[in-house]
């Protein structure tokens, strides 16, 4: 069974009420639901996990390093800013894909900057909770040839 961790970054908690316009109406309960169906319907086991926290992050990251065989990242706000968020993804060596539900380029210039893409296998934008989906699929792929 292959092993996908997924991290959403601060303020996804609050899907479904923050900015629909930007962020839709999806709650990350329902994302969350819509990737544990599509995990079981090819044998993945998935572990997923939020917070606003920088350092929480981090820790999930380096406490699954020998648990995941792929990772996906909604770092959220940290995409632009945490070095830390980046040297963490970049220091574990396994596949790992960031997503936004919002297509970041069309947003604010101070958006356009990820610190995780340098280091991530893709970055999928703009889908909306698609974006996970297909970086679901997307990972899979890629670690079915490692």
């Amino acid at each position: 069974m292959i092993k996908i961790l997924v991290i959403h970054g601060p303020n996804l908690d609050l899907l479904g009420e923050r900015e629909p316009n930007v962020y839709g109406k999806d709650t990350l309960e329902g994302i969350n639901s819509l990737l544990q169906k599509e995990a079981k319907k090819n044998d993945i086991e998935l572990k997923t996990f939020q917070s606003n926290s920088e350092g929480d992050i981090v820790n999930c990251l380096g406490d699954n390093r020998k648990w995941a065989k792929g990772i996906i990242i909604n770092p959220a706000a940290y995409t632009h800013t945490s070095v830390a968020i980046r040297d963490a993804v970049k220091a574990l060596n396994i596949p790992t894909v960031e997503v936004h539900l919002s297509n970041i380029y069309a947003r604010e210039e101070f958006r356009h900057k990820s610190l995780i893409a340098p280091v991530a296998v893709a970055t999928i934008s703009g889908f909306g909770k698609q974006s996970y989906v297909l970086a679901l699929y997307g990972l899979l792929s890629l670690i079915k040839t490692l």
